[in-house]
């Protein structure tokens, strides 16, 4: 399967999943209070930390070995199965401690349904993971397609008879259930071995280590500010936190997911066909700056509007914050595009060492902002994010060549056509009000006259985005 069509199939399925997860969220928001939705985002920040550990990077072991072995796939599988096992019962045994902690009962029960999530997913992300090596993405993204809809219908299903939090939990369970039934269903993948052994084990462990413990940092980082204003502040700042997170982090679910998914075996390919990796490198920072700061300006101008119409008027508080955490994430979209080409070209010990400084910077910042108010650890959190990106570039540089002068021609592209984006909602908000009551017509005048400007912008700096864009529309067009 051709890249270009491998990123159109993995965009299709995030995008028809962004579309039903903002669906339900807009109607989950509705339904439970911020301190409803701040408890089950403090439980899946806690249990994000033992997710990292599900497989210890025995899927990507089994994506990107040159040649698989019964032993090595039966490996693969005994790696995974008893990691679920083993972290459903940590979860479960850890559910009244951290109840007690928070002083919230109602974090045992959920804890409890991710538990037996936990037990079940590698039934899942086995053959998922060997979908993934045969580039299978047409399958990949029915079954998340499919997993999608189960989620979004259950959890507004079990919201709406008054469930509560566990709602979520038990939607998130029910997706994975979904998940293994379609793939026996439609993709039951060949050369399944699926007797555990302890042969080739620790070849396995041994790649995936460092790879899971830089993961392991990025969710202490990513999760920290959510717990820390869970037992700071309360559960409400930290429901007000993850509904501004939310917003902001809608890029990570419709593009750099997308990328992530096909960036890694891109790369490695490119990599062992001594292919220019710097020049791709700077293609994919063209176009994911180009899309992504264009969007991260968007949200920062139109937060009130967007938060209004997404969650409803009880999320007000979350609107300054969301504006700060989109400046961070704006900044933070270089250092994640040069993750992938690091780790092919088996730069896995330095991405660890940045990452564990990128983490301390953060957490620091979080410590401090988290401590003041909402709108200050946002602020923090951008300065922490801007030194991070500096420390991931200049990885990069060290290890990956390119010229300097071509990264910021690439830039200047990509803030040219971020200006373009914001040139029309900024005339809208200054105006009617940064939170002008007339939602529906600041928004119906701001998003076109903003996709007009990226559009001109994107056309007359001949960016990649434009490029793509054409050559999309040129394979499209007749014979």
């Amino acid at each position: 399967m051709s890249t270009r069509k491998a990123l159109a199939l993995s965009f299709l399925d995030r995008y028809s999943g962004l579309v039903l997860h903002t669906v339900s969220s807009m109607v989950v928001a509705r339904l439970l209070t911020p301190g409803e939705i701040g408890v089950y985002s403090v439980t899946m920040v806690l249990l994000g930390f033992v997710a990292t550990f599900r497989d210890l990077g025995a899927g990507q072991y089994l994506v990107q070995h040159k040649e698989l072995t019964p032993d090595r796939i039966r490996a693969t599988w005994s790696v995974q199965f008893g990691l679920g096992i083993f972290l459903a019962l940590v979860v479960l045994l850890a559910a009244w401690p951290a109840a007690g902690f928070y002083n919230e009962p109602r974090m045992v029960e959920i804890m409890a349904v991710l538990a037996l999530n936990f037990a079940i997913t590698p039934f899942l992300a086995f053959p998922y993971a060997w979908l993934a090596r045969e580039m299978k993405f047409g399958t990949i993204a029915v079954i998340r397609f499919i997993g999608s809809v189960v989620h979004a219908s259950a959890a507004i299903g079990l919201a709406w008879i008054g469930q509560g939090p566990v709602s979520l939990a038990w939607a998130n369970a029910l997706t994975t259930v979904a998940g293994i039934a379609t793939v026996w269903l439609i993709a039951r993948p060949p050369m399944m071995h699926w007797l555990p052994t302890l042969r080739g084990i620790r070849e396995v462990v041994s790649f995936g280590g460092k790879l899971t413990l830089s993961s392991l940092l990025n969710t202490l980082a990513g999760g920290a500010p959510e717990l820390f204003l869970g037992k700071v502040q309360s559960m409400v700042e930290s429901g007000h936190f993850s509904r501004a997170q939310g917003l902001v982090t809608m890029f990570q679910r419709l593009v750099m997911d997308a990328v992530n998914a096909v960036a890694l075996p891109y790369f490695a390919k490119q990599n062992r066909e001594s292919r220019d990796l710097g020049g791709a490198l700077l293609v994919a920072m063209e176009l994911v700056t180009g899309v992504g700061w264009a969007f991260f300006a968007g949200i920062a101008l139109l937060a009130f509007p967007a938060i209004q119409i997404l969650y409803g008027g009880q999320w007000g508080e979350a609107v300054d914050p969301a504006r700060w955490l989109a400046l961070a994430c704006a900044l933070g979209i270089p250092a994640s595009i040069c993750y992938s080409p690091l780790i092919a070209t088996g730069a896995a010990s330095d991405t660890l060492k940045i990452t564990f400084v990128s983490t301390v910077l953060y957490l620091i910042a979080t410590f401090v902002g988290a401590s003041v108010n909402l709108v200050v650890l946002s602020q923090c959190l951008v300065v922490s994010v801007a030194i991070s990106g500096f420390l991931w570039l200049r990885l990069t540089r060290a290890r990956i060549t390119f010229p300097f002068a071509a990264l910021l021609k690439v830039w200047l592209k990509s803030f040219a056509v971020a200006a373009g984006a914001a040139a029309a909602p900024l005339a809208v908000m200054l105006e009617f009000g940064w939170r002008s009551q007339e939602i529906l017509l600041t928004m119906t005048l701001a998003i076109p006259g903003g996709l007009i400007g990226f559009i001109a912008m994107a056309w007359l700096t001949n960016h990649q985005v434009w490029i793509e864009a054409c050559k999309a529309l040129r394979r499209k067009g007749p014979a």
